[in-house]
């Protein structure tokens, strides 16, 4: 595939190609946006207050200060004194400002009044709201049991107590957006080392990136220390598809075959067993199962892998050699997002497989466990309910199924052909699973399927125009939030937690006191008894020096060891050692280490459709965002001109796009940076609420073309699994 390799990228030239060189002056064109008055008050009163927060831009929570000028948000500037994102702010974190004056916000109760989808809204008061709310909740629950009502959530800090509301009303139907990206991976490594791991990224010296785009796909302290690590001569191999603006920074980037990230884990195994290149204590003292792993990687070689992805046998070999020869400083990087294939668990195992063999768990430069940040839980004892079905719908379908997260896409089946039960109510906080879940002709019939849905935002996202009642949500610089902890790999073990920088806007309230009034009208209101402020208390209360340190700085650091913190600990495996060979998997009836499947490949005249992240866009949210779509408009079909020119498609041509699941109208983009026979787009346009002024309707939605598909082991959505047609010249 060397003839789509591309020249690298200079640091200043990718920069400016991710958006972030306009982050430093982005409040501007918000404060251009401004009322006149407010314009006239902030030219006679220049000075301005001070507050910390943690950005909600994405899951990340970098340290922010919002500076307030006459009550008024006028800048935000990152927090110097949090190390988890190095001090900085990138473009989505100062777009925060147009979220928050964001003339598309939702800023009262809504009822619908029309037809489910159509747009049409009646504007009621709170107590209206809430009050039918929690009538219809309790109609859903006296019909079909307390699980009979869904509940799904996104990252939020916010997001525990819609978890704890769904506890106490009785059920147990609780999904997540992490069964939409990365459940697979923490399963793989769950099920090898006990836990999910951080990557030490900065004081790597080689690091192999497979499916992983941090210099887009921005990961604090990931994506900062990648950059210093590579100024400091560590080796960055890139194995992606397209040619991301990681790949162009990276000293090596092989165009892997899509699906076969397998094949070459299992080479560089082989090599480094074959070659005896690991560390033959660590390996005898930690790990269990080399013994089998070096009978079952044997016909695994360089030369055999070369044909399943693409890769040169003697790149493969050299790159296992490379490896070795800098661990323990040294890994395949986990990545996060990893809802790719129907076997990514056991793909993303054989990630975890080559880092076990270069000993570098717990070390410099390898993969860390969890540092002790010291909160304490708020626990509760939700109350039995008899009538309720045995398991939630999703149970029993798959054998690595987390519990707390669910699996989105097995829930939407269930809901859909109402077995084992019937689900026919569903509360949605914060997540958009119009946008973010495969095949969003599925995810529209099961919203159809709803005696009753609530959904609570900021703004009237694709999901929350399909419900019966909308609840207007502040932004994350109006709320008072729990405590939270943050892990930061190497760079900190910290806590955060976030007070109003401003007072909320219009009628916007936020989830907990949402939810904390339903529990008062369902008589469950003595598991809502308490405050934020009192529930930060308990939170805090093994941290005596946490409250000062929050005032004084925004972010409290609890010392805490980085390296070593295994010596005296065993691993939470059926071994208590590192799991080459997965016993549990053997006696589950599962491939107790991972048995290589060629993937499909692409049907003539076909293409697989690929999905991955911009450094300004976070799924589906901030795209409407007013300083985000300045800088990404829209999206674009990536396609080779190998496979563009045979079609009759010119670059900047409308091109129609269609699968088994749904179609769509994008513009292509003709680049050799993506291989011939995959094609890419980004997420979150195409969407079809009138309440999005900038992107409805602008280019092509990705969960409109993407089938359900789902990993074998842990239920999570698998989205590189589906093949579009495209056709040149659409009207």
């Amino acid at each position: 595939m060397s003839d789509i390799r591309q020249p690298r990228l200079t640091r200043r030239g990718f920069f400016k190609a991710a958006g972030l060189a306009a982050a430093a002056g982005a409040g501007a064109p918000v404060l251009g946006s401004l009322t006149p008055a407010v314009r006239s008050a902030k030219a006679a009163d220049p000075g301005f207050t001070s507050h910390y927060s943690a950005c909600d831009m994405c899951f990340n929570k970098c340290g922010v200060i919002a500076r307030v000028q006459d009550g008024v948000v006028t800048k935000l500037d990152p927090n110097p004194k949090f190390l988890k994102s190095r001090g900085m702010l990138c473009a989505r974190g100062n777009a925060g400002i147009a979220q928050l004056y964001d003339s598309d916000r939702l800023k009262y109760p809504l009822l619908r009044a029309g037809k489910r989808g159509e747009g049409r809204w009646k504007r009621i008061p709170w107590d209206e709201a809430l009050d039918m709310a929690a009538e219809r909740m309790q109609e859903v629950r006296s019909k079909y049991t307390p699980c009979g009502m869904l509940f799904t959530a996104g990252a939020d800090l916010q997001s525990q107590f819609v978890s704890r509301f769904a506890e106490v009303f009785g059920s147990y139907n609780i999904t997540s957006h992490e069964s939409l990206c990365l459940l697979s991976n923490n399963r793989a490594y769950l099920d090898t080392f006990g836990e999910t791991p951080y990557a030490d990224v900065l004081n790597s010296r080689y690091i192999i990136m497979a499916g992983a785009n941090r210099f887009e796909a921005l990961v604090t302290p990931d994506s900062m220390d990648m950059m210093t690590a590579l100024r400091s001569g560590c080796k960055l191999v890139v194995l992606d598809p397209r040619h991301t603006k990681t790949a162009a920074l990276a000293s090596e980037w092989h165009p892997i075959r899509p699906g076969t990230d397998m094949a070459f884990m299992l080479a560089v195994a082989h090599v480094i067993i074959a070659e005896k290149l690991y560390d033959e204590e660590w390996i005898r003292e930690k790990t269990y199962g080399l013994e089998q792993l070096a009978g079952h990687v044997r016909p695994y070689t360089p030369q055999w892998a070369e044909q399943e992805c693409g890769i040169p046998a003697q790149d493969i070999a050299r790159m296992a050699r490379e490896l070795a020869a800098a661990a323990p400083a040294a890994m395949v990087y986990p990545g996060r997002r990893t809802s790719d294939y129907s076997n990514s668990t056991q793909i993303r195992r054989s990630f975890a497989i080559v880092n076990a063999l270069l000993g570098n768990w717990d070390k410099p430069g390898g993969l860390l466990a969890a540092r002790a940040v010291g909160l304490k839980g708020v626990p509760y004892d939700a109350p039995w309910y008899d009538e309720n079905p045995f398991e939630r719908v999703d149970a029993g379908i798959v054998p690595g199924l987390f519990e707390h997260d669910g699996s989105f896409v097995l829930t939407r089946e269930a809901v859909l052909s109402a077995e084992p039960y019937p689900l026919k109510g569903w509360f949605v906080y914060k997540t958009n699973p119009m946008v973010n879940a495969p095949d969003r002709a599925r995810t529209i019939e099961m919203c159809n399927a709803m005696d009753f849905m609530v959904v609570v935002d900021i703004a009237m996202s694709d999901t929350a125009c399909m419900a019966d009642l909308v609840l207007p949500a502040p932004g994350y610089l109006e709320r008072q939030d729990p405590a939270s902890g943050l892990q930061g790999s190497s760079a900190c073990a910290c806590v955060v937690q976030r007070d109003p920088v401003v007072p909320a806007l219009y009628e916007s309230r936020p989830v907990f006191e949402i939810v904390k009034e339903l529990a008062g009208r369902l008589d469950l209101a003595e598991y809502f008894d308490f405050t934020i402020e009192e529930y930060r208390a308990k939170q805090l209360a093994d941290l005596p020096d946490a409250p000062q340190a929050l005032e004084r700085d925004g972010v409290y650091y609890n010392p805490s060891k980085v390296y070593g913190i295994y010596e005296d600990r065993i691993y939470k495996t059926f071994s208590h050692k590192i799991e080459l060979y997965n016993q549990r998997y053997e006696s589950m009836g599962l491939d107790p280490m991972p048995v290589y499947t060629p993937p499909a490949a692409a049907p003539q005249g076909r293409f697989r459709l690929i999905i991955g992240r911009n450094a300004c866009v976070t799924h589906g949210s901030t795209n409407n965002n007013a300083l985000i779509h300045e800088l990404v408009p829209e999206n674009t079909l990536w396609i080779h001109p190998q496979s563009a020119t045979p079609l009759g498609i010119r670059d900047g041509d409308m091109v129609e796009v269609s699968s088994p699941a749904g179609k769509g109208t994008i513009k292509a983009e003709v680049t050799e940076r993506i291989r011939p026979d995959c094609v890419y787009m980004l997420t979150g346009f195409g969407t079809i609420s009138d309440g999005l002024s900038r992107i409805k309707g602008v280019g092509a939605s990705i969960a409109a073309l993407l089938e359900g598909h789902y990993d074998s082991v842990s239920g999570n959505a698998a989205m590189h699994e589906t093949f579009v047609s495209v056709s040149g010249r659409a009207s």
